[in-house]
């Protein structure tokens, strides 16, 4: 018998496959491959595992927005999963599976399921499904159509949408409000600057997107910045970098600049001085400057995925759903944090990727913090390792960010970060051995304060001739840095700074072939560097990085405040 309708098909298609299912969200980017669909986030329960031809389950996808390019590459190449099945709201997926329909005419369906449908399907072996109908298990799920809700667009809006400002912004248009439709947006809101993120060479299919909408005369209609890219642009050819791999990714960076986005390249454009202010609506993708903006900031910006953030940037245009709007600001959990008395900048990150953890789908206030008084440098790495376990855009802490005080906590679910979970995430993200070969810095873009509490924890110490030292800065800290002599410094202590790049985009030769330990400061790379570079990647503090740079060590053990 068939059902009522609860579950919907976002995108319709037909598919049948092997149910692959999973509770935990994933990050498509630096957790899948590109090249076989393989899981290759270690620290995932699917790890291993390859999700083409399948019926992928899972309540969401988290992390970063470059995930889209990555599903459009697997469809456009044969190996995506068969068809994507979510609980709840998601969009760097869909996203990919709408451009992938909308511009090269290839089909994944894309549904949602009732929280009962999707309990019943995550039981089966295989299921089917057609446009209207899911079948599984000796059961038929009806399967309601996508929403249709009209949006109220202004004359300028139905003038884009109508071809008038040419076939890119057309486009565009078309994909905004595909997007809006599903995000049950009733109108779309004027954005003052946008930010890409996928100009990081992720795959081909970025290039392939890139290009289609530049030669069709693309050009971006408000501020636009741009992401780190996948190479140091002038250098990368005598750094050995491959030519097919090297050229198409400059080919990519200079396709968005020919639509008019400046070439910033860092994946930190909060330390721009053009970085939004206060209650700001902006576009913006890259998941670590989302939370930083939202939360930090003030300003307002949904994770926008790759290529729905050049749709935003030709039209000026988003969806007025999501966080753009007050109701969706506010705090869903408390988390109470235990700050250990002489915590160092480690616990930071440590702070974040548990919050996340714990709140995958929600925004999450974060009480017990103020007292530590973070820095901006502080709260750069709390929001990058938040980022990369939650799908939430923001997070509040209370006494800190500024739209804090107006989350009442009263009548939210509580949870707690003790020293024992910050010990044991620790312990997970910093399993390796205690001879390091790399050391890695910047992941998001190192700032000048961190260049310089670098130069300090050196003490005047040269990095030792088994270890290489990096550090990955966007353009204007770097020149700032060289101008007040902290980069002549780095240098003098043997430690290379590269523009461009960052440490979730560097691939050999640059990263050092012979690397078999790398040691990294950042909660980001340490989840996302065992699976993008194969290699053991242990976390620490900018200390424990300073201390492995001149010894090529780094003991295994925990820190005093993290020892019960």
């Amino acid at each position: 018998m068939t059902a009522v309708p609860r579950s919907v098909a976002i995108l319709a298609g037909e598919a049948e496959g092997p149910v692959l299912s999973t509770t935990e969200p994933l990050s498509f980017w630096g957790g899948v491959s590109p090249q076989d669909g393989r899981v290759i986030d270690v620290h995932h329960p699917l790890h291993g595992a390859c999700l083409s031809g399948t019926i992928l389950l899972m309540p969401s996808s988290r992390g970063s927005c470059s995930g889209s390019g990555v599903l459009l590459d697997l469809i456009l190449s044969g190996g995506a999963p068969a068809a994507l099945v979510f609980s709840g709201p998601e969009d760097v997926l869909t996203l990919g599976a709408l451009v992938a329909a909308m511009m090269f005419d290839k089909q994944v369906p894309v549904i949602r399921l009732s929280e009962e449908d999707f309990r019943f399907l995550s039981g089966c072996d295989r299921a089917a499904m057609t446009r209207n109908v899911l079948e599984a298990g000796g059961r038929t799920i009806a399967l309601a159509p996508a929403p249709t809700a009209a949006l109220e667009l202004t004359p300028e809006d139905r003038a884009m949408l109508a071809g008038e400002a040419g076939p890119a912004v057309h486009q565009a248009m078309e994909i905004i409000c595909a997007m809006a439709a599903q995000q049950g947006a009733r109108e779309l809101v004027k954005v003052s600057q946008a930010h890409i993120d996928g100009c990081i060479y992720a795959s081909s299919a970025n290039l392939l997107f890139a290009e289609k909408m530049a030669a069709s005369g693309a050009r971006v209609r408000i501020p636009t910045t741009m992401n780190a890219i996948s190479v140091d642009y002038a250098n990368w050819r005598s750094q050995q970098v491959p030519e097919a791999f090297g050229k198409p990714a400059q080919d990519l960076a200079d396709a968005y600049v020919r639509m008019g986005c400046r070439p910033t390249y860092t994946c930190a454009p909060y330390l721009l001085a053009s970085a939004p202010k206060a209650g700001e609506c902006v576009a913006w993708a890259e998941s670590n400057a989302v939370v930083f903006a939202n939360s930090v900031l003030g300003a307002r910006t949904e994770k926008h995925p790759d290529f729905l953030d050049l749709c935003i940037a030709l039209t000026g245009r988003a969806p007025l759903a999501g966080v753009y709007l007050d109701e969706n600001r506010k705090a869903g959990l408390v988390i109470d944090i235990e700050l250990q008395p002489g915590s160092d900048d480690a616990s930071w990150p440590l702070v974040g990727y548990l919050a996340g953890q714990m709140s995958p789908d929600s925004i999450p206030l974060l009480r017990g913090l103020a007292e530590g008084k973070p820095s901006m440098d502080d709260l750069k790495a709390l929001c990058a390792a938040f980022g990369t376990t939650s799908a939430s855009p923001m997070l509040h802490i209370d006494g800190v960010t500024p739209e804090a005080a107006s989350s009442a906590a009263a009548g939210l679910p509580q949870r707690r970060i003790t020293r024992e979970e910050m010990a044991a995430a620790w312990r997970e993200l910093s399993a390796g051995p205690e001879q390091v070969d790399l050391v890695a810095v910047g992941s998001p873009h190192a700032s000048l304060g961190e260049c310089r509490a670098l130069v300090a924890a050196l003490g005047g110490r040269r990095c030792s001739p088994d270890v290489t030292v990096m550090v990955t800065a966007g353009h204007d800290v770097i020149r700032i840095a060289e101008e007040e002599g902290t980069l002549p410094l780095l240098r003098e202590a043997g430690v290379t700074v590269l523009p461009d790049l960052c440490w979730c985009s560097i691939s050999e030769p640059v990263f050092p072939p012979a690397a078999k330990t790398v040691l990294t400061n950042s909660g980001k790379y340490a989840h996302y560097g065992p699976g993008l570079s194969g290699r053991t990647v242990r976390f620490g503090s900018i200390r424990d990085c300073a201390e492995a740079a001149a010894t090529g060590r780094a003991p295994c053990r925990l820190h005093e405040w993290l020892v019960p």
